[in-house]
This record gives C-alpha cells, structure tokens and sequence, in this order.
C-alpha cells in the first residue's frame, strides 16, 4: 500500500485540514487513511495467539488449572506480538517503532507525567463510584463499617481456632496497597496497551475519534473471548459474557484512548489498565456477608460500570478533551508500504 499523506495534530478543536506536515526530529503526524490490511492481519494475529494460549485451559480443567495464571499473562502479550508482526511486514524501521507507539520519547514531560497520574487515580475513582452507586440502587449489599464481607472471606482461609486480625486494619491494607499495584499489573498491561491504543487506535482514527474509540474497544473486548467463554470476569460462559465484555472494553477503551490521544503517550494508558485490574476486586472488600454480587452488574466491566463512565465520556466530550491529541509518532501503519 502507499504511504497516506499524513495530517498534522492541532492544539486543539477540530482537526487541521490536510497540510505538508513539518519535517524533522520529533515531527508528529495522524494517518489520513486507515491501513485496513495492516489492520486486519493485527487483529486476526492477536486473535489468533490469544485463543492459542488459551488452548491448553480449554483442554484441561479451564480456569481451575493451574497454569491459568502464567497462560492468563501470556495472552496479554499477544496484541504486542500482533505489532510486531505488522511493523516487520511495513519494514518499520527499528528506530521509529517506540516513536510510533508513543512509549517514547516523553514529551511534554509535564504533561505525560500528570497525565499518567491521572490514570493511576481515576480508575480507582470510578470503580469506587460505581460499588457505591450499586449499593445506593439496592442491586448489592454492602458493608462500610464491619466489612462483614471481607472478614467472612478472610476468615475462611485461616485454620480453625486461629484469631482474626482487626478486619479494618486489613481492609486499610488493602486499600493502601492498591496503587503499588497497579504499577506491578502495569507491566503486564503493557503487552495489551502496545497493541490496542499503541497501535490500532491511532490506525483508526482516519475513521474519526469517537469511531476509532469505539472500534477498538470492541476489538479489545472480542479479544478475551477465549478466556470469557469459559466463564473469567462474568461467570457466564456463552456470547452473553463476550457481549458483556465488549460493552466494558468500548466503555473504559473511551477513558484509556482519551489518555493516549491527549498526551500523545502509550504510558497514562497502561498505568490506567493496570490501576483498572489492580482495583476490580474492589467491592469484595466492601460487600456485606452473604452476599454474592453478579460482576455482570456491578464490577468494573458491568452495567453500571457503563453508566458512571458514560458519564465520564460525556464530560470529556462536552469540555473538548476528546478533541484535543498530543504529539503521537506516525503510527507503524502509515510508516511504510507492506513488503
């Protein structure tokens, strides 16, 4: 395919009309159409692998075997292999590949820097809001001063006659310890961030910034179908649990791309993945005893999930941040000519 005329970012409103880009170190340009061959071999290659990883657990005892945990990381691997994979077919240069993917340089450091901060905190913000807005609606029970919830689950894994420790020293614990987390779950985020909002949402954005957002969530949801289908996240294993994860993915791909676009940067983006699976077991800490909460409701990637970050999204939307892109490295899509 020939190179697409790149299309120089703006400060800020609507995109700039198609103009000779600045030339140089450090130039930055969007793509003007999208490399659809590139990005169907991404997507069937990341597809692909992630179901090939998933293979010995569909095999064997599901998410009851005891390599789930090594084969759940490796899966997240598979869109930064399907990079690789699609940069060696448009012969990218090995220079230009960090620049393309925005993981660097970073720049504007002030801005990246708070941005990343950003997506450290607001994760944990809207699974908060959404555990409480669950309970307000009566859809779970919770528990905010005994921690009924948490102490019977802890409790269950001590042997017999041995003492509990004060439940909300633990609960404080917890709680403390989650952004030490995110950073740990970060490293593992990577491997998906570098493919979806690395690579395939600047690919799309030919298609315009809400279209490219919503395309790629939907491609980061249909991704875990392997690991979905036999009941992670939902505890439903049939199109029900994928359907359910797409929504999510569309949902929080909306904040993640919003990070990624605004600062030009792979890295508010992962830090943000990685606070999202650091915090999603929040409401077990805060449920009432005996209560068993349907996730496909009120966790991170359920139905009210949705609504706490669709109104994120219209915020977004109604001050311009939706509009506003940073300095991004031509995408690996629009770099080269596939061989």
């Amino acid at each position: 395919m020939t190179v697409p005329a790149p299309v120089p970012p703006t400060s800020g409103g609507a995109a700039a009309p198609s103009a000779p880009p600045p030339s140089g170190p450090g130039t930055s340009a969007w793509p003007a159409r999208v490399p659809w061959r590139a990005v169907v071999t991404f997507v069937v290659v990341a597809c692909g692998l992630a179901w090939l990883a998933a293979a010995p657990l569909w095999a064997g005892d599901g998410l009851a075997s005891p390599l789930f945990a090594v084969l759940a990381a490796v899966t997240m691997w598979t869109p930064a292999v399907a990079v690789l994979v699609v940069t060696l077919l448009l012969r990218v240069p090995a220079r230009d590949r960090l620049r393309a993917l925005g993981a660097w340089p970073l720049r504007p450091v002030r801005r990246t820097v708070g941005l990343t901060a950003v997506g450290l905190v607001v994760p944990l913000v809207v699974v908060a809001v959404t555990t409480l807005v669950a309970g307000a609606l009566g859809l779970v029970d919770l528990d905010l001063v005994g921690f009924s919830g948490f102490a019977a689950q802890v409790e269950a894994t001590l042997p017999a006659g041995a003492s509990v420790p004060p439940v909300a020293v633990l609960v404080a614990a917890q709680l403390l310890a989650i952004p030490l987390a995110a950073l740990v779950n970060s490293l593992l985020a990577l491997g998906e961030e570098i493919g979806w909002r690395g690579w395939l949402l600047p690919a799309l954005l030919p298609l315009g910034t809400w279209p490219a957002l919503l395309v790629s969530g939907a491609v980061w949801g249909l991704w875990h179908a392997p690991l979905i289908l036999l009941g992670y996240n939902f505890g439903r294993t049939d199109a029900t649990g994928v359907l359910l994860m797409v929504g999510g993915c569309v949902a929080w791909g909306v904040l993640l791309g919003w990070l990624r676009l605004s600062s030009g940067s792979l890295w508010p983006a992962v830090v943000a993945h990685g606070s999202l699976n650091a915090v999603g077991g929040l409401v077990a800490l805060l449920v009432a005893a005996g209560e068993t909460p349907d996730m496909a409701v009120i966790g991170p990637l359920g139905l009210v999930g949705w609504g706490v970050l669709a109104v994120v999204a219209v915020v977004l939307g109604a001050t311009g941040q939706l509009r506003r892109r940073g300095a991004l490295g031509t995408p690996a899509a629009a770099a080269a000519p596939v061989a």
